[in-house]
């Protein structure tokens, strides 16, 4: 199992999750996988690629230039600060220590 095409992804602060949905190299066009991880579990990997995007987030709140309805004017600031490959990197090395909890393909 590798992970092939990360298709969305959602950074959700409230609940301290990444939530995304990504196919692997065995899936079809036709198929998706949702998943959604906790930052924590992230970090215990190792992986730091979150840290870009909160510190983004939070330079923008204290200089008072974002606050939540803001999210869609500057939506593509924090989209392009998200390492996509790392985190692929990250998912490809999870699902293989944690194979279980590989979520399994839905029809798109």
């Amino acid at each position: 199992m590798e992970i092939n095409e990360l298709v969305s992804f959602y950074i959700n602060e409230s609940s301290q999750t990444l939530e995304y949905t990504f196919r692997t190299i065995d899936d079809s066009e036709d198929e998706i996988r949702t998943g959604s991880i906790e930052f924590d579990e992230i970090k215990n990997f190792g992986y730091d690629f979150l840290d870009d995007i909160t510190n983004s987030f939070k330079t923008l709140e204290e200089d008072g230039l974002f606050d939540d309805d803001d999210y869609g004017e500057f939506g593509d600031l924090f989209e392009d600060e998200f390492d996509e490959q790392e985190f692929i990197s990250f998912l490809n090395e999870y699902y293989l220590v944690n194979p279980k909890k590989l979520p399994k393909s839905e029809l798109f």
